[in-house]
C-alpha cells in the first residue's frame, strides 16, 4: 500500500510539474527562406550541392517552423498531378534536412505541409494578350550538375507561364512548403487555403486595365482569374503549452515583368492586402472549401514568406507592405531583421542579393518578439538569391 501511495504521489507531482511547464510562455524560432526554384530532379538523391548548402543553413538556424518558398509542388516526371504532388518538399526534408550536412550539425525532423499552387497551372486563356493560348509546357531542364544552379528560362517556358494562373514554366514550379518541428502538431482539419479565390471578388480590387481603360482580363477569364499567384495558406499549429498559432503563408508575384497595365504590380498589391483584410475578419473572403469569412478575433498568427515588397525601395505599387502589414495595429512590426554581415551594395535589412527587403516574419501584436536576424554569409556562390530570415517569438499559453 505504501509503495502504491508513493507511486501515486510521484505521478501526481510529475503531472503537476508538466502542467506548470505547459502553462508558461513558449519560445519558438520561426523562419522563411526563398530557396530559388528547387525542382523535382534536384531531390533525386541527397547529393545536390546547392541543396546541401541550403540544408546546412537551415540546420544552423534550427527553426521550429520554416516556410520554404520556390520548392516545386511536383514529383519527377509527374508534374502537378495530385497523387505525388508534394514529393519534392518531402524528399528535401528526408534526404537533406534529416541528414547532418557538416560534422557537428544535428539533423532536423519536420512535418511537411504543402498544397497545390497556381504557378504553372494552365488557364486556357490568353492571359498575357499576345494572341496565343499556351496550354502545354516543355519538360523542365535539370539544374547545373556541378553547382546545382537552376537553369535559365526558355522562351517556350515563359510563353506557357504567362498564360498560367500563376507564372510557372511547368505545373507546380515555385511552390511552397511549411515545415513544422515534429514536436509540434499541425491541425490538419483546420487548415484553410485560398488558391482558387477570384481576384475580382476582392472589394475595390486593383484589376489591371489596358491603354483604353478597359479591363485587361475580360468575360469568362475575368470571372476565373485568381488573386493568388501561388496560394495563401492559414495553417494552425498546436504548441505543447496549449497555444495554437496560425501561420499565414504566401509568396505574391513580383511587381515586375508586366507592361503599362501593371498586372503584376497590382496583383502583388492585392495579394499583400489580402492578409491585411484577412486578419481583420473580412467577410468577403471564401476559402477553397467554400467557408466564408476571415480570421476570428484574438487569434494568434504569424505572417511569413517572400512578399516581394520593400517598404522603401523597389517597384511596388502604392506600398502595400507598409499600408496593410507594417502599420497594421494587429501586427507586431517592432523588430526589423538585420544582418551583421556586410555585403557591398546591400543595406543591413535587405533580405535578397538584389538589394531589397522582401522576406518577412510578422507576428500578431499579441505575440512578443525576442530577437531576429538575416542569415548572411560571404559565399562566393550563394545557394539562393535570398537570405533566410528568422525570428524568435514568445507564445503565451493557451487554454
Amino acid at each position: 500500500m505504501l509503495i502504491r501511495c508513493l507511486s501515486f504521489l510521484a505521478l501526481t507531482a510529475f503531472t503537476s510539474i508538466a502542467q506548470a511547464q505547459s502553462a508558461k510562455p513558449m519560445a519558438i524560432r520561426v523562419a522563411t527562406y526563398n530557396i530559388q526554384d528547387v525542382r523535382p530532379s534536384d531531390v533525386a538523391d541527397g547529393e545536390q550541392p546547392r541543396l546541401k548548402h541550403i540544408a546546412e543553413t537551415i540546420q544552423r538556424i534550427r527553426p521550429n517552423v520554416i516556410l520554404l518558398n520556390e520548392i516545386a509542388f511536383a514529383a519527377e516526371n509527374d508534374f502537378g498531378r495530385e497523387a505525388s504532388g508534394h514529393a519534392t518538399a518531402e524528399r528535401f526534408n528526408e534526404l537533406y534536412l534529416a541528414v547532418p550536412q557538416r560534422e557537428g550539425l544535428k539533423p532536423l525532423r519536420y512535418r511537411v505541409f504543402t498544397a497545390r499552387p497556381n504557378t504553372g497551372m494552365p488557364s486556357g486563356f490568353d492571359l498575357d494578350r499576345n494572341g496565343e493560348i499556351k496550354t502545354s509546357f516543355p519538360l523542365p531542364d535539370a539544374s547545373d550538375p556541378v553547382t546545382g544552379a537552376p537553369p535559365a528560362q526558355s522562351a517556350a517556358g515563359r510563353a506557357y507561364g504567362n498564360d498560367s494562373w500563376g507564372f510557372g514554366t511547368f505545373p507546380g514550379q515555385y511552390g511552397m512548403a511549411l515545415l513544422v518541428d515534429e514536436r509540434l502538431e499541425i491541425d490538419e482539419e483546420a487548415i484553410r487555403t485560398f488558391h482558387l479565390f477570384p481576384w475580382k471578388a476582392m472589394p475595390n480590387a486593383n484589376l489591371p486595365r489596358d491603354e483604353d481603360d478597359n479591363l485587361w482580363y475580360q468575360d469568362e477569364a475575368l470571372d476565373m482569374v485568381r488573386l493568388s499567384s501561388k496560394s495563401h495558406w492559414d495553417v494552425p499549429v498546436k504548441l505543447p503549452n496549449g497555444a495554437t498559432v496560425h501561420f499565414l503563408a504566401s509568396h505574391p508575384t513580383p511587381p515586375a515583368f508586366d507592361g503599362d497595365e501593371m498586372r503584376n504590380k497590382k496583383r502583388n498589391h492585392d495579394e499583400i492586402r489580402f492578409w491585411g483584410d484577412y486578419i481583420l475578419g473580412a467577410d468577403y473572403i471564401v476559402d477553397d472549401d467554400g467557408v466564408q469569412g476571415g480570421m476570428r478575433p484574438n487569434t494568434s498568427f504569424i505572417i511569413l514568406g517572400d512578399l516581394n515588397a520593400d517598404p522603401d525601395e523597389g517597384d511596388g505599387y502604392r506600398d502595400p507592405i507598409g499600408k496593410y502589414l507594417l502599420n497594421n495595429a494587429r501586427i507586431n512590426a517592432s523588430m526589423t531583421p538585420k544582418s551583421e554581415v556586410t555585403i557591398a551594395g546591400l543595406d543591413d535589412d535587405d533580405t535578397s542579393s538584389f538589394g531589397l527587403r522582401v522576406d518577412y516574419v510578422l507576428p500578431a501584436a499579441s505575440i512578443r518578439s525576442l530577437r531576429c536576424g538575416i542569415w548572411r554569409t560571404l559565399d562566393a556562390n550563394p545557394p539562393s538569391d535570398h537570405f533566410a530570415v528568422w525570428m524568435d517569438v514568445a507564445i503565451a499559453p493557451g487554454k
